[in-house]
């Protein structure tokens, strides 16, 4: 007999169970607003910046943090300063791949249609052969869950495939399973754990 207020599908099951999933991840990722934060980002931040001296991809996708997403601001301006070229995600249309834009820290910044950062003149790229990929959680198996839009898994799954390297805090770490369109990131990093 199905629990009360869930619904009698098993695919309607599996999705309200990951809705509730992603309420409680935001939630868990918004309590550590406060002065531990900072430092957790700085960690992340220096692993994100050993990982480029190490890999030196000819240009990196980073993003521009939403809702409590670690802030990676101090990180993209050393990488800028030692030679690495920036992209930031630019959603086109709904169920579609994310576009990039060249962007370079310090440059003006405007909110999209989603709410999304975006620079203010957008210069279109290729798809960057390296991508910082933000996650509401992640497990094991180098999952991501987001939110729900699918513009990573989208933009993941045509060959050649780029290097990604989730960034999310310890705690986002969650049991859940992968759908059939997800595709699992290379790399995912942590305030507690080291990029290869």
């Amino acid at each position: 007999m199905p629990g009360a207020g869930l619904p009698d599908d098993p695919a309607q099951q599996a999705k309200a169970a990951k809705a509730a999933l992603r309420r409680e991840l935001k939630t868990l990722r918004a309590s550590l607003d406060g002065p531990g934060k900072r430092e957790r980002d700085e960690r992340i931040g220096a692993q994100v910046l050993a990982w480029w001296r190490h890999h030196r991809p000819s240009l990196l996708a980073v993003y521009w943090p939403l809702s409590g997403e670690p802030n990676l601001g101090d990180t993209y301006e050393a990488l800028a300063r030692e030679g690495a070229r920036l992209a930031l995600p630019v959603v086109v249309e709904r169920h579609a791949p994310l576009a990039f834009a060249a962007w370079t820290p310090g440059e003006a910044l405007v909110l999209d249609t989603m709410g999304v950062a975006v620079p203010l003149n957008l210069r279109t790229v290729a798809r960057p052969p390296a991508l910082l990929v933000p996650c509401l959680g992640f497990n094991e198996q180098g999952y991501r869950l987001g939110y729900g839009g699918g513009f990573y898994d989208r933009t993941l799954a045509p060959a050649p495939r780029p290097l990604t390297l989730g960034i999310a805090y310890a705690c986002q770490q969650a049991d859940f399973d992968a759908d059939v369109h997800d595709v699992p990131l290379d790399t995912v990093i942590t305030e507690l754990t080291a990029a290869d």
